[in-house]
């Protein structure tokens, strides 16, 4: 929704209105906006490097959604949801096992400078195209259909429960992890993955018609959820585990 507000107001400065308003009032209030007159296309403030894995593994934390719940009077409910994306929410404290973790954590939070720069995040809970404990194949999700032009396809996770499926857009796969098939068949060639945005580009767009799959590995794209890192050492070698909380980004 963002990105096409955000599009609209540059189309309408582009063709010189004087003014341009944006009705998004509830949005604005819950998510923020701002808007720059001199953009970069290129999202800042994001370091391609993965948090330390022996510290995520034991990390606690997952999805998150934004929902309004309006309760009248007799009980009944009016829910609207926020987001249609949700947002992890994790909390690495519980994966300090030693104080060289401890020492790793705080080389890490000072390189990031808080909460200024963004970063990947392995969520072993669900950090594959399809189950965690299966290895990628090319055929795990669909990405797409040929039709002859189009060469650049954005890579996705659908989550099916029941009748409802949920698509979730993937802009960090981990670079060598992703696999291609064209109709069911592999390829090998003829195609790049950008590891920084989940686009997959062929050199010649699949013909119309071709279902075009893909699997992968992917992380999460983080920053810190606080400015500053609370940890006692005495309280730590007692036992007690400091929290020490990431959110994802938009990105």
């Amino acid at each position: 929704m963002w990105a096409n507000i955000d599009q609209a107001i540059l189309d309408a400065r582009t063709r010189d209105f004087a003014e341009v308003f944006v009705w998004a009032y509830p949005q604005i209030l819950r998510d923020g906006f701002v808007y720059f007159a001199d953009q970069e296309d290129e999202v800042t403030g994001f370091h391609e490097v993965r948090f330390p894995e022996a510290i995520s593994f034991g990390s606690s934390g997952g999805p998150r959604f934004a929902t309004t719940v309006v309760e009248t009077i007799s009980g009944h409910e009016q829910r609207n949801a926020d987001w249609q994306q949700a947002r992890s929410v994790y909390d690495v404290g519980t994966g300090l096992k030693t104080e060289s973790d401890l020492f790793e954590l705080l080389t890490f939070f000072r390189a990031r400078q808080g909460r200024a720069y963004g970063f990947r995040f392995k969520d072993w809970t669900d950090f594959r195209s399809a189950d965690p404990s299966v290895t990628p194949t090319p055929t795990d999700q669909a990405i797409g259909v040929g039709d002859g032009a189009t060469t650049a396809l954005q890579l996705t996770k659908r989550y099916v429960s029941g009748a409802t499926t949920f698509d979730r857009v993937i802009r960090k796969p981990v670079a060598g992890t992703v696999r291609v098939a064209l109709a069911g068949v592999e390829v090998m060639s003829g195609w790049s993955v950008d590891a920084t945005t989940g686009i997959i580009t062929f050199a010649t767009p699949p013909a119309v018609g071709v279902a075009v799959t893909a699997g992968f590995e992917f992380d999460v794209p983080v920053r810190f959820r606080d400015d500053s890192l609370a940890i006692s050492l005495e309280t730590f070698a007692a036992g007690d585990a400091p929290s020490v909380g990431l959110i994802e980004v938009r990105l």
